[in-house]
């Protein structure tokens, strides 16, 4: 029998300034937030499974609302690189994630939901958006204020009244896309999820 695992919060990210590849020669931006939050997942299903009512956060980013993905060329192999649109566009895929694992995993108890922490003073946003976390300072959340919603996520009794594959932020439940913003067809999500399948030779859940 697996151990049982009741809780992952996927959260590890970059922002790059330029293209880089992984060591597996992968576009880095989409190796890490991307296929990284997939593969662990992928992976620790069985111990998920083994738990009594499982949850899987995934962290992401309100960026995402900016972005669609480009199935044509997910890796920037031939498109300009920019590296905050990279990261909006593997935002994007995260929450894409979200909404297929709560699809597939329907009636296994495992609840699957995305979060949007706000922008925090953080090392990361310091490093990455230098001059944006200068100018925005005032404005942006300490850390503790970026992890509640995170940490509630994980924690609140409340969550089972709500539907599975869900985007959070405050607390509250938000929309997967505004207004007018560009969004994906059925099936280029399935396309998606089958390079996410092959890239990383995992099986189909």
């Amino acid at each position: 029998r697996e151990r049982p695992l009741d809780l992952l919060v996927n959260n590890a990210s970059v922002l790059l300034p330029a293209r880089q590849l992984s060591a597996d020669g992968i576009e880095l931006t989409f190796a890490t937030n991307v296929l990284g939050y997939f593969l662990l997942t992928e992976l620790l299903r069985p111990n998920l499974l083994a738990a009594a009512a499982a949850r899987v956060v995934n962290v992401t980013s309100g960026g995402l609302y900016t972005a669609r993905l480009h199935l044509d060329d997910l890796q920037y192999a031939t498109r300009p690189f920019n590296g905050t649109t990279a990261y909006a566009e593997s935002k994007r895929a995260e929450l894409v994630l979200t909404e297929q694992w709560a699809t597939a995993w329907r009636g296994t108890g495992i609840a699957v939901h995305a979060v949007h922490p706000g922008w925090a003073d953080t090392p990361g946003v310091q490093t990455s958006l230098p001059r944006f976390a200068r100018l925005m300072r005032p404005l942006l959340r300490t850390p503790r204020q970026g992890a509640d919603g995170i940490v509630w996520l994980c924690t609140t009794p409340d969550l089972a009244r709500f539907p599975n594959g869900r985007l959070w932020f405050d607390r509250q439940p938000r929309p997967h896309h505004k207004l007018g913003m560009p969004r994906n067809t059925p099936a280029e999500i399935q396309q998606f999820w089958q390079i996410c399948h092959d890239l990383t030779a995992c099986s189909i859940s």
